[in-house]
C-alpha cells in the first residue's frame, strides 16, 4: 500500500497545471485573486521541494541517499513514464519555488496588470521547469521543455513595446530551433539503442555496437547543440542578453533559472550517458563542453564590460554564471568541484534574479522617463483594465535611494564574488576543489586556466558593477526618489538575504551540494533505483 507521501513528487507538475488553468476562467479584473492562488500555488511547490530535499538527504539503513522513484501508472520500468527525484533535482525545485515567489510578489506592484494571463503564464513556466527537474526520460523533457518555452514566449512578450516584441521573437525562433534539434538528436539516439529512459540508456549506451556508435554520438552531439542553445553557451548565446534585458523586470528575474536547466542536463545527462564506466564512449564531448564553457566565460566578461545598459550587464552576468558552472564541472569530473559549482550556481542565480528587479527601481529614480512600468503603462494603458491606482506606481519610501543602493552593493559584491560574501566562498570552494587533487602531482594547464578565469571574471564584473553604479547611484543628474512599494523591496531583500544566509551558515549548503555531487558522479546508484523492481519510497520522517 502506498501512502499518500509517494505522491509527493508529482504535485510540483500537477499543482500548477490545475492552478493555472483554473485562473484562466477568472476574468483579468480579478488579478489579486488570481496573485493570491499564484502565490499560495508557489508557496506549497516550496514546502514539496523542501519535504523532497529532507527526504532525500535523510540517508538509508546502508547509509546510501535515497533517490525516490515515482511511476505513472505503476508499470515497470523503463516502459513506465517515471519521475525520479534526489538532492539535485530537489534542489532545483526548492530554487525554482524562491525565484518565482520573488518574482511573482514584484510582479503584483503593477507588471500583473500590463499583459494577459500573467499568473497562469508563470504557473505553466513552473510545471515545465520542474518536470524537466524531475522527469526520467528524453521524450517527457522534450514534452516539459516544450511546455516551458510556450510559457516563456508569453511572459518575454509580456508588457508589448517594440522592444519586447523584437526581442520575443528573436527567442522564439532561436528556440524553436533549438526544439527542431532536441527531437532529432533524441530520434537518433533511439534509433540506435531502443528506449529513452534516461537510466535504461545508462545501461545500454555502453553496449552499443561499434558500428552504431559514431551514429548515436553524433545523436548526442545533436542532443548536446540543443542543451547549450538553451544554457546560453557561446557561440549560441547572442539572443539571451537582448531577451533579458527586454523582458519586463519580474520575468527577468523567475528567467535567471531558465539558462540553468541546460546546464542540469548537461551535466545529468554527461555523467549518466558519457561518464568514465561509459565504455568506448567514456567522456564523449567533455572537451566541447570545457571550451564552450570557457569561451562562454570571456564573451559574457568582455559583453559586461561594453555594456551602456545596466539591464545587458545583468544578461551579460547570465552568461559569465552558465559558464563557470559548465566549465568548472566539466573541466575536474570530480564531486568536490561539481558541489562547488553547484554552490556557485544556486548562489549567482539568487543575485542576478535580485539584480535584475533592482534595476528597475534604480531606473525608475534615475530618470522619471526610464521607469519601464510606467512607460508601458502610458503607452498601452488604453487596452489595459481600468485601475484605480494606475496613476501612482508606489509610495515614497524615505531615504528610498539608500535602501536601494545598498541592494546594489550586495549584488555587485555576490556577482563579482567579492569577500567575505557568499560568492566569495563559492569561487573559494572551487578553486580549493580544483587545486587541492592536483596538488600533489602538479597543477594541470586546465586548472590553472580555469583558475586564471575565475579571479579575471571576479575582477571584470567589479569593474563592470562599479561603473554601473557611480553612472546610477553617483551620477549628478538631478533626481527624485523613485517610488517604490513595500512588494517591490521585500522581494529583492529575500533572494539577498538567501545570499547572506549562505555567507554566514556556508557548511550545511556546501555538506547537501557535496551530496547532490557524489549521486550525480555515481550513475549507478540512479539507474539500480530506477530500474529496480519496487520504485523508492519517499520516507519524509528522519529515519529509513
Amino acid at each position: 500500500m502506498t501512502s499518500w507521501t509517494d505522491h509527493l513528487i508529482i504535485l510540483p507538475i500537477l499543482l500548477p497545471l490545475f492552478i493555472g488553468a483554473a485562473m484562466l476562467l477568472i476574468d483579468e479584473r480579478h488579478q489579486q485573486i488570481k496573485a493570491f492562488a499564484n502565490l499560495g500555488s508557489i508557496v506549497l511547490m516550496g514546502i514539496i521541494a523542501l519535504l523532497l530535499m529532507r527526504a532525500a538527504d535523510t540517508p538509508t539503513v546502508t547509509g546510501a541517499a535515497p533517490i525516490a522513484v515515482y511511476r505513472l501508472g505503476d508499470w515497470p520500468a523503463p516502459f513506465a513514464i517515471v519521475l525520479v527525484a534526489d538532492r539535485l533535482s530537489a534542489l532545483m525545485l526548492a530554487l525554482t519555488s524562491l525565484l518565482a515567489f520573488a518574482a511573482t510578489v514584484f510582479a503584483t506592484a503593477g507588471w500583473q496588470r500590463l499583459g494577459a494571463h500573467f499568473h497562469s503564464l508563470v504557473q505553466f513556466l513552473l510545471m515545465g521547469l520542474n518536470g524537466a527537474f524531475l522527469t526520467g526520460d528524453l521524450f517527457n523533457l522534450f514534452v516539459f521543455f516544450e511546455l516551458l518555452l510556450a510559457a516563456s514566449y508569453g511572459l518575454v512578450l509580456h508588457g508589448s513595446g517594440p522592444a519586447r516584441v523584437r526581442a520575443g521573437l528573436q527567442y522564439i525562433a532561436v528556440n524553436l530551433t533549438a526544439s527542431v534539434l532536441f527531437l532529432i538528436g533524441v530520434s537518433l539516439i533511439y534509433a540506435v539503442t531502443g528506449t529513452l529512459n534516461i537510466a535504461d540508456l545508462a545501461i545500454r549506451i555502453p553496449q552499443v555496437a561499434a558500428q552504431d556508435r559514431a551514429l548515436l554520438e553524433a545523436g548526442a552531439a545533436v542532443l548536446g547543440v540543443a542543451f547549450l542553445v538553451k544554457a546560453g553557451m557561446w557561440p549560441l548565446c547572442f539572443w539571451l542578453p537582448t531577451t533579458y534585458a527586454a523582458a519586463a523586470a519580474p520575468v527577468a528575474a523567475i528567467f535567471a533559472i531558465m539558462s540553468k536547466v541546460g546546464i542540469y542536463i548537461l551535466l545529468r545527462l554527461s555523467l549518466l550517458f558519457f561518464g568514465a564506466d561509459s565504455g568506448a564512449s567514456a567522456m564523449f564531448g567533455a572537451n566541447w563542453l570545457i571550451a564552450a564553457g570557457i569561451a562562454t566565460i570571456l564573451f559574457g566578461l568582455i559583453g559586461a564590460l561594453a555594456s551602456q545598459e545596466i539591464s545587458r550587464l545583468a544578461g551579460y552576468a547570465v552568461l559569465v554564471s552558465s559558464g563557470t558552472v559548465l566549465a568548472v564541472a566539466a573541466a575536474a569530473g570530480q564531486p568536490a568541484v561539481t558541489a562547488a559549482a553547484l554552490f556557485y550556481l544556486v548562489n549567482s542565480t539568487l543575485a542576478i534574479a535580485a539584480f535584475f528587479m533592482l534595476i528597475e527601481l534604480l531606473e525608475r529614480g534615475r530618470d522619471p522617463g526610464a521607469d519601464m512600468l510606467a512607460v508601458t503603462r502610458e503607452a498601452y494603458g488604453e487596452d489595459m483594465p481600468d485601475d484605480p491606482d494606475a496613476e501612482e506606481v508606489g509610495l515614497v519610501i524615505p531615504a528610498s535611494m539608500a535602501i536601494l543602493g545598498w541592494c546594489f552593493v550586495g549584488c555587485a559584491a555576490v556577482i563579482a564574488g567579492l569577500p567575505p560574501v557568499s560568492g566569495f566562498i563559492a569561487k573559494f570552494a572551487m578553486l580549493t576543489a580544483l587545486l587541492g587533487d592536483d596538488a600533489a602531482a602538479g597543477i594541470s594547464p586546465l586548472s590553472w586556466t580555469l583558475l586564471a578565469l575565475l579571479m579575471l571574471s571576479g575582477l571584470t564584473m567589479l569593474i563592470a558593477m562599479t561603473r554601473a553604479g557611480i553612472r546610477t547611484l553617483w551620477s549628478p543628474t538631478e533626481r527624485a526618489d523613485p517610488r517604490v512599494r513595500l512588494a517591490e523591496i521585500v522581494p529583492i531583500a529575500l533572494l539577498l538575504l538567501g545570499c547572506v544566509a549562505m555567507t554566514v551558515q556556508p557548511q550545511p549548503a556546501l555538506s547537501y551540494m557535496q551530496g547532490a555531487a557524489n549521486s550525480l558522479h555515481a550513475p549507478s546508484a540512479y539507474t539500480d533505483s530506477v530500474l529496480a523492481p519496487t520504485p523508492s519510497r519517499i520516507k519524509t520522517g528522519g529515519g529509513s
